[in-house]
C-alpha cells in the first residue's frame, strides 16, 4: 500500500485521479480529507469516481490550466503528507523485522498507513527508548557452555558391571552447571553426616569474624572429621541439638531430602545411629557450597576452619573423590564407610568433597550402596572419581 502513495507525484495522481494533473482540487476538502484518522486505500477521498464507466477518468477534454497559486498548493500539500507517511512508519516499524504476510504480532496496515500525525507519537518514542533488547544466552565463563557430561557412557559402562547401586552428582564452580549419575532412593550417610554435624556447629556458634568453638569443641571437631572419630561425632551430635537442630540447618541451607537420624542408639544395630542419617548426592553438594561460597549460614573462619580440617584428613582414608587427582592439586573431603547388615556384606560406602586445582573447580558427592566389601565399594568410588577428574579437564 505504501508504494501507491510513495512520490510527490504519484501522490499527486491519488488526488485528482491523473498522473501529474490538478483536476477540480479543492485544498481545503482535500486536506481535510488527509488529516484524518487513516488514508484510505484509493487514496483520493473524492466520492463518485468513473470505476465502471470504462474510461480512466483522465480522458476527454484537457481542464482548464490551474492558476499556479493552486499548483503550488498542491506540491506543498503532497510534500507536507509524504513527509507525514515517512515519519508515520518511522514511528511504527522503526528498528523492528519485516513479518510475514498475515502475521499478528505486527502492525496492521491500517496503523501502519495512519498519518494522524506528523511526528511519532509520545507512545512510539517511548517503546523505541526503552524496549528491551532480545534475550542473549545465559553468560558462562570461556569454555564452559561445551563442558561435557563428566560422567560419561565410559562410567556409565563401568558401572554396569559392578555390583550395588551408585548416585552421584558433580558440580561445576566455574560454570555453575551440576551433573547427576544413576537413580534412587536417599542412602545412609554413614561417617560423612559427621560434615553436617561440623556446619550445624559452626552455624550455632559463628560470631563475627570468628569459628565460635571452644577449645573442646575445636579438639572433637579435628577428631571428627581428620580421623572420623565415632566418640568425638557422638559427643558434637548432642552438643548441636541432636536431630531437631540439624533438620533445622539443613532447611536453611537447602538440603531437601535429608533425614536426621531419630536414634543415636537404636536397636538391633551395633554402630551409632547417626550413620543411618539418609541423605542424596544434590542434598550433599548443596552443603558443599556452603563451605566454599559466600554463606549467610557460616562466617568466613568458619567456613575455612572446615575446609582446613577436610584437607587434612589421615592419609589412610584419602580415598574417593580423591581418585585419580594429581597430589599437588587442593582436595578438601570427607569420606563414610557402615556395615548395614553385618561386617561381611552390604556396606555402605560414601565420599563428597572439593576438588580445586589443574584447570578444575568442582565438587563431588558419591553414595553406593550394597557393596560386597568396604574395599570394593572404596575401588568403585575411586574409579569413578578418575573419570571425573580426567573428563572435567
Amino acid at each position: 500500500m505504501f508504494a501507491e502513495l510513495a512520490g510527490p507525484a504519484r501522490i499527486a495522481a491519488a488526488i485528482t485521479g491523473c498522473p501529474l494533473r490538478i483536476h477540480r482540487w479543492h485544498p481545503r476538502r482535500q486536506w481535510a480529507s488527509y488529516a484524518g484518522s487513516v488514508v484510505r486505500t484509493s487514496a483520493s477521498g473524492a466520492k463518485g469516481k468513473h470505476a465502471g464507466s470504462g474510461r480512466s477518468g483522465c480522458s476527454g477534454a484537457q481542464p482548464r490550466r490551474a492558476p499556479i497559486r493552486v499548483v503550488l498548493v498542491a506540491l506543498g500539500a503532497c510534500a507536507v503528507i509524504a513527509a507525514g507517511t515517512v515519519a508515520g512508519l518511522a514511528a511504527t516499524g522503526s528498528g523492528s523485522q519485516a513479518h510475514a504476510p498475515g502475521a499478528t504480532n505486527g502492525p496492521s496496515a491500517d496503523a501502519r498507513l495512519s498519518v494522524t500525525s506528523l511526528a511519532p507519537s509520545a507512545r512510539a518514542r517511548s517503546a523505541q527508548a526503552h524496549s528491551p533488547a532480545a534475550p542473549s544466552p545465559r553468560a558462562t565463563p570461556a569454555g564452559a557452555a561445551g563442558r561435557r557430561d563428566p560422567f560419561g557412557a565410559a562410567a556409565a559402562s563401568y558401572l554396569a558391571g559392578r555390583a550395588g547401586t551408585v548416585l552421584a552428582a558433580v558440580y561445576d564452580l566455574r560454570s555453575g552447571r551440576t551433573w547427576h549419575l544413576g537413580q534412587g532412593q536417599p542412602q545412609a550417610e554413614a561417617s560423612i553426616v559427621k560434615l553436617d554435624v561440623l556446619e550445624t556447629l559452626l552455624a550455632e556458634r559463628g560470631q563475627g569474624g570468628g569459628t565460635g568453638l571452644s577449645a573442646s569443641e575445636r579438639t572433637l571437631a579435628e577428631q571428627m572429621i581428620e580421623d572420623s572419630d565415632n566418640d568425638a561425632a557422638t559427643s558434637l551430635w548432642y552438643a548441636v541439638g541432636g536431630a531437631a537442630r540439624i533438620r533445622s540447618f539443613n532447611a536453611r541451607a537447602g538440603l531437601t531430602r535429608t533425614a536426621p537420624s531419630s536414634c543415636v542408639v537404636c536397636p538391633g544395630f551395633a554402630w551409632p545411629g547417626w550413620g543411618l542419617t539418609t541423605t542424596t548426592p544434590e542434598d550433599q553438594i548443596a552443603l558443599l557450597r556452603q563451605l566454599v561460597t559466600p554463606s549467610s549460614l557460616l562466617t568466613g573462619a568458619a567456613r575455612e576452619y572446615a575446609l582446613s580440617l577436610m584437607r587434612d584428613v589421615t592419609p589412610s582414608q584419602r580415598w574417593g573423590v580423591s581418585g585419580g587427582v594429581p597430589a599437588q592439586v587442593s582436595v578438601a573431603l570427607k569420606n563414610g564407610w557402615l556395615p548395614l547388615r553385618g561386617a561381611a556384606s552390604d556396606w555402605q560406602i560414601n565420599s563428597v568433597g572439593w576438588v580445586s586445582g589443574g584447570g578444575r573447580d568442582y565438587l563431588m558427592a558419591v553414595l553406593t550402596t550394597g557393596n560386597p566389601s568396604e574395599q570394593y565399594g572404596i575401588d568403585t568410588i575411586d574409579r569413578l572419581a578418575a573419570m571425573v577428574w580426567h573428563r572435567m579437564g
